[in-house]
Order: C-alpha cells, then sequence, then structure tokens
C-alpha cells in the first residue's frame, strides 16, 4: 500500500481500459499526476465515475469465470485471483480523489454534488469488502500519517458504506442552495436538473442491493430490502452504466471480438450460462427452443459437416474442461461482433433497473417464508420476476413475447421457485460482479442455480473439491507493507458477509 498512497500530489487516472482518456465523453480532466489546488470539483467527478466501473470491471473478468459465465478460450477455470488492479484503481484512482472532491465541495456549499461522491464512495468501499473482506479504509488517504496503513475490521467498512448512503439519501431529499449542478462530468447519468434524482434512486438500489447480503449476517431484513426498492429504479433509463462514445473501445469487444479474430486470447461461454438459455435445463413448453436473448448477445459457430446447423444446438463450454459442452460435444458458442456486450461502443453495467426487479422478487419471495426449495410467492414478487425480465429483453432489444408466454418461464405465482428469480438474474446480469455474490450468499447451491458444479478439476488441483470465495491481498501491498499478510489460502475462506 505505501507505493500506492504515499503520494501527496493528486492521481487522476490516463488509464481507461487500455485507452488513454482525453476528452472521453466530455470530461475535460487533466492526466498524470496533478497538484490538487488545480483542479475543481468538476475535474474529478468524471474520473472517480469512470474508475467505479473500471474497477468492478477488472473484478469481473475473473468473478465471471468463477459464477462460470465464461471461461478462458471457453473452457479454461480461473485460479485464485488478487484482484490487483481493482486494487490499484480503489486505492489509488477513486478513494484519494474523492477525499480531494468532498474537501472542494464543502468549500462551496454543494451539498447535493458532495452526495453524489458519497454514493460512489460507498459502492467501492462496500465492494473492497466483498473482494478481500477486511480493508485499508480509516488510513487509507492519509499518507503522510500512515506510510503503512493498517486493515480494518470489514464488517466495520461495510457498515460505514451503509452509512455513507444513508447520508447521501438524506441530503439528496433535502434542499440545496447552492444551486451547483452535475454538468458533463456525470458521464452516468449527463448531469441537468434530473439527475440528482437518478443518482438517489441509484443510492437506495444499492442500498437494497446490498440489505440483499446483510440479511444473513448484517442484521437486516426482507423488509428492510423491500423498503429501499420500492424508491430505487423505475425503468431501463436509470440503470447505472458508462456508454462507450465511438473513439474508445469496449474491453469485452477487445479481448473477445477483436483478439479471436487474430487468434490471441479471448473468453468464451460456458455450459452453465448456455444451458440455462438453450432449453436443456428449463425445457420451452410452447412455440420457442431457445431463449431469444442468445442471438443478441452470442454467436453460434456449429462445426463443418453438421447437417442442419441452424437446428445444432447452443453448447457452452465446461468451465475446467477441454473444450466439450455438457451433451460430450464441442462447445460452439462465443460472443458476438456487434452483440449487445460486445461492440465496440457497448456499455460497461453496474447494476440496472432489470436487476432491481429481481432484488425485489427475491425480497418478497423471502418475506413471504421463501426457502431455497419452496414454492409460491406474493403477487408482488410474481410481478417483479416479470417485469426484470421484460426490462433485460426490451434493454437487449429483441422479441420476448414468445419466451414470456412460455409456462418454462411464466411459472403461474403458486409455482415460483427462488431457482426461477435467479436463472433469470443471472443471465440478465452477465459480467456483473453481483453474481459472484448471489453465488456466496447461497453457498454455490444447485437448488438455488439449476445445474451448478463445481468447475472441473484434476487429482493434482490445488483446492480440490472447493470454490474461490474471495480474492487474496495483491502482493504489491503485502510485499511493501507489514500490516497487510499474504495468504493465499484465504481464497477458500468466505469472508463473514456470506459465512
Amino acid at each position: 500500500m505505501k507505493k500506492h498512497i504515499i503520494q501527496l500530489t493528486l492521481i487522476v487516472s490516463t488509464f481507461f481500459i487500455a485507452v488513454g482518456c482525453d476528452g472521453y465523453l466530455d470530461v475535460n480532466t487533466p492526466s498524470g499526476v496533478q497538484d490538487e489546488s488545480a483542479l475543481g470539483a468538476k475535474d474529478l467527478m468524471g474520473p472517480i465515475m469512470r474508475n467505479t466501473v473500471t474497477a468492478n470491471y477488472y473484478a469481473a473478468i475473473t468473478f465471471g469465470n468463477y459464477v462460470q459465465y465464461f471461461g478462458s478460450y471457453g473452457f479454461g477455470a480461473s485460479g485464485f485471483t488478487t484482484n490487483a488492479s481493482t486494487w490499484n484503481v480503489i486505492y489509488t484512482d477513486i478513494l484519494p480523489n474523492i477525499k480531494t472532491l468532498k474537501t472542494k465541495t464543502a468549500e462551496t456549499g454543494a451539498l447535493h454534488y458532495a452526495a453524489v461522491a458519497d454514493i460512489l464512495e460507498a459502492i467501492n468501499i462496500s465492494f473492497a469488502v466483498e473482494c478481500w473482506g477486511d480493508v485499508v479504509y480509516s488510513q487509507a488517504t492519509e499518507p503522510n500519517i500512515y506510510q503503512y496503513p493498517s486493515l480494518d475490521d470489514g464488517k466495520t467498512v461495510y457498515n460505514q458504506a451503509f452509512e455513507l448512503l444513508n447520508n447521501a439519501i438524506e441530503t439528496l431529499e433535502a434542499p440545496d442552495a447552492s444551486g451547483i449542478l452535475l454538468g458533463s462530468e456525470d458521464i452516468i447519468y449527463g448531469g441537468g436538473t434530473g439527475a440528482y434524482a437518478k443518482w438517489l434512486r441509484a443510492a437506495y438500489t444499492y442500498k437494497a442491493r446490498m440489505q440483499l447480503k446483510m440479511m444473513k449476517n448484517g442484521g437486516t431484513t426482507a423488509a428492510d430490502v423491500l423498503a429501499s426498492i420500492s424508491k430505487g429504479f423505475t425503468s431501463n433509463d436509470d440503470d447505472f452504466q458508462l456508454d462507450y462514445p465511438s473513439d474508445k473501445t469496449n474491453p469485452y469487444y477487445a479481448t473477445n471480438v477483436t483478439q479471436r479474430s487474430t487468434s490471441n486470447f479471448f473468453y468464451a461461454l460456458n455450459d452453465q450460462l448456455i444451458s440455462l438459455m438453450n432449453g436443456s435445463q428449463y425445457p420451452f413448453n410452447g412455440t420457442i427452443t431457445e431463449d431469444p436473448r442468445l442471438t443478441a448477445m452470442f454467436v453460434k459457430e456449429t462445426s463443418v459437416g453438421v447437417a442442419s446447423p441452424s437446428t445444432d444446438p447452443w453448447r457452452g463450454f465446461l468451465n475446467g474442461g477441454t473444450g466439450l459442452s455438457s451433451d460430450g460435444q464441442s462447445g460452439n458458442v462465443y460472443y458476438k461482433d456487434g452483440g449487445f456486450h460486445t461492440s465496440s461502443t457497448s456499455p460497461l453495467i453496474l447494476m440496472t433497473y432489470a436487476e432491481a426487479m429481481f432484488i425485489k422478487a427475491e425480497a418478497e419471495f423471502l418475506a413471504n417464508g421463501g426457502t431455497t426449495t419452496s414454492t409460491g410467492t406474493t403477487a408482488s414478487g410474481y410481478s417483479a420476476y416479470l417485469a426484470g425480465i421484460e426490462a433485460n429483453i426490451a434493454k437487449l432489444g429483441v422479441n420476448g413475447t414468445a419466451y414470456l408466454a412460455d409456462t418454462a418461464v411464466n411459472v403461474g405465482q403458486a409455482n415460483l421457485q427462488l431457482n426461477h428469480i435467479m436463472k433469470e438474474k443471472y443471465i440478465a446480469n452477465i459480467h456483473n460482479t453481483e453474481t459472484f455474490s448471489d453465488f456466496r450468499r447461497y453457498n454455490f447451491s444447485a437448488n438455488v442455480f439449476k445445474g451448478l458444479a463445481l468447475r472441473i478439476q484434476q487429482p493434482e488441483d490445488e483446492y480440490l473439491g472447493k470454490w474461490f470465495v474471495r480474492a487474496v491481498y495483491p502482493t504489491s501491498e503485502t510485499d511493501s507493507n507489514p500490516n497487510i499478510p499474504y495468504d493465499e489460502t484465504t481464497c477458500v475462506n468466505s469472508i463473514w458477509l456470506f459465512q
């Protein structure tokens, strides 16, 4: 940690997924190391927002493998991770800039502007806890006092994040006499007179997301989740995402389309995801044979010699295998050039209205006495389940009429099970780090995530028979800070939130 936070001048990252950020989305922020006195609050907000999404992307490329969205070349399983890039972004590019931004907003009395900074800080420190457990926080931005900052208790930090959200909500719901609005530096919601209302809904939605995770060990209830989500996102227009302009390149496109086309490293889709969409885990009963979202995101590359390529099944790769799918045939599903998540300008998504509806559906199910194997929910919970599906289908721009009418999906209020909700949330949240939290909340249960099985392992593999459940502290920190220990074995030990 010392080498990251000992710097006394403000760091504004010039790195945006291997692309320089000068002029990115009209955020006119000086690049490189800057003296903080030369920068205003508006110079800082854009990079903080951008790096918040970036930090989640870096984690998603490993956590997405853990939850079997994709594998290296389709089948490669990830080992333990230090998630060093996420750590570096949070502690180098985000928290120091938030501290400086808050100082500047205090000088101008920009209460609502500062509240957005509180939301972003809450997102980052809570996510750090979800990655590593105990994390540096209270001493993280005081390099002149703490050259070797100590770890804070993860539960304490998580509760501090929760309090930041509550403070931000209270502030945004009250008047702000400063009149200072977010402008073009708001690269999530675009600034202007309506932006603070969207940030307020984002705060409530993120609060509900946290409360759902805290139900196990944090003292919250399903009723708490429902109270928060009732004030959260109201449509896809509220989605927390980072859109790419035409002169930048989405990293999933760069890796999985461009690199693959030149025979370099890429990811391809796992059987766990594809089997939920191709009718094998949830057989369709109507006029459709596959989830219409498949063709919006992926492409099926059928082997030469197949008699009927159009009817050849979609086959994801088994995670940790050798290239085969669960039916013993070769995997054939890859990211699509121009797919929703893999065009050059596709957005990076942190949180959506669809997820908000699945949060509500799950909370209603649990409040109704639901368990991992029980059947039936409330009318409101069933409506939220359908609304989440509809929102994701609309976002991807496909026709979902037949899908939503099929009894494999539209199972009825009395027949809904938790696995139906989590299946749809899993599909809608592809590339989202929240799925890793969902898996840990339910201890990787195949009752909740139908068909889920541990990555394929060999007898000599490390951590045989165990799921990876957290990141290990980066060696860049453990080698330079005696207060941060290195212990690779923590990768299979749950943090307090999911125990």
